[in-house]
């Protein structure tokens, strides 16, 4: 089978991904979950005109000349409203958040005035409207605050524990079934014998799984046998995404792929025209979307930001968000790019100015992960691209969303 193009297999890995089923959590339960149904104001906020700033709430025309002196009527706490209505030449002294009281159109700040007993001298003029928030300034009953789609951070959560929501309903998190293959690995904390390494491409996929929205399950190491791999692969049944690291390529030890397609799985695709990542393959087994990954780290990592992040964006209702990419200058000359896509790990900083910059970084090991976590972009080049300079705009991708 011939090497894909990237947007090819992309866009076959993402054919008929619709979002999943929708569930109904409390706000404590919503941080970090994506919205599936929009969000209107049950009340509006504020629900009555109140005092941004301590002070004494008047009538503006009694104002308009200073010094002014007033009669102080009584007093607006928050929570506890001056039930008075407001006449000419009198004020009432008044607290952030506390009602308006009627008949008054504005406050003065407590810094511009003297209090001497129940009489006030106002020094400095206010326009009506001044320190007042007015009712609905924020949102009003019925209106939409939040779309589908959106991730519940803590300004989003705010906004609708505002609004009057105890509960809201998000995406079902998608769940990912992570199964490592490999007679040389061993589990991090274990000795690798003379020949082993460790397994570590699970733990950083199941951290990219859960910062795209995902929950992460690990089926551990398969050992290169057709039995033990048969019997890992059945373990991911009920998965929305089944990923399987390492074993498939072509070599005589490489048995992932036949033990897949003998659990039900039919090929979509196999090998992919990028840089790393080439040994990797797609399809689906019933319900679950099967993705293959290379077994080195950083070619597994990459290939699971270009592919695996989309995927899980698309099932939580972010399609968009998984591939969306930006740009930055770079730093340095890039000789001319070869004939697969090309994932250069990469720092992001900013000059000073404001503008983004990239730098790749020295090392480039498709094995080296230590690379890897010093890097967080990807600089992407197109197939057979032309030689680019400093100060050239490139692509860039995000590992993080």
């Amino acid at each position: 089978m011939a090497l894909l193009a990237v947007a090819d297999a992309l866009a076959r890995v993402l054919k008929g991904v619709a979002p999943l089923s929708s569930e109904t959590v409390g706000l404590l339960e919503a941080q970090n979950r994506v919205l599936a149904d929009s969000v209107a104001a049950k009340l509006t906020q504020p629900p009555f005109d109140s005092s941004a700033m301590d002070g004494y709430a008047v009538r503006a025309s009694d104002v308009a000349k200073t010094p002014a002196a007033i009669a102080v009527i009584g007093e607006s706490q928050a929570g506890r409203r001056h039930d008075g209505t407001l006449g000419p030449g009198q004020a009432v002294r008044i607290f952030t958040g506390a009602p308006l009281p009627q008949g008054a159109d504005a406050v003065v700040i407590q810094e511009d005035t003297e209090r001497a007993g129940d009489r006030v001298t106002v020094r400095e003029t206010a326009q009506p409207g001044a320190n007042v928030r007015t009712a609905g300034g924020d949102f009003r009953q019925g209106e939409t605050l939040l779309n589908p789609g959106r991730v519940l951070d803590a300004g989003a959560i705010t906004l609708a524990a505002a609004a009057g929501h105890a509960e809201l309903s998000v995406r079902r998190r998608p769940r990912v079934a992570i199964l490592a293959t490999g007679d040389e690995l061993v589990e991090p904390g274990g000795a690798p014998g003379p020949d082993q390494i460790v397994s570590c491409n699970s733990y950083g996929l199941a951290a990219l799984v859960a910062r795209a929205g995902a929950a992460a399950q690990l089926l551990g190491i398969a050992r290169d046998t057709r039995e033990e791999l048969e019997a890992k692969i059945s373990a991911a049944s009920g998965a929305d995404i089944l990923v399987t690291i390492g074993g498939a390529s072509v070599g005589d030890r490489d048995l992932v792929r036949p033990a897949l397609e003998a659990s039900g799985m039919t090929l979509d695709f196999w090998k992919v025209a990028i840089r790393p990542g080439k040994p990797m393959l797609f399809g689906r087994m019933a319900a679950t979307r099967v993705l293959g990954l290379p077994g080195n780290p950083v070619s597994c990592l990459v290939a699971a930001r270009v592919f695996l992040v989309p995927m899980i964006c698309s099932l939580l209702g972010r399609a968009d968000v998984g591939t969306r990419e930006t740009t930055a200058l770079l730093t340095h000359n890039l000789g001319t790019n070869g004939p697969r896509q090309h994932y250069l790990r990469a720092k992001l900083d900013w000059d000073a100015g404001g503008c983004a910059r990239v730098t790749a970084l020295t090392t480039q090991d498709s094995a080296f992960v230590a690379a890897l976590a010093a890097a967080d972009v990807l600089i992407v080049r197109a197939p057979n691209a032309p030689a680019a300079h400093a100060g050239d705009l490139v692509r860039v991708l995000p590992f993080d969303l």
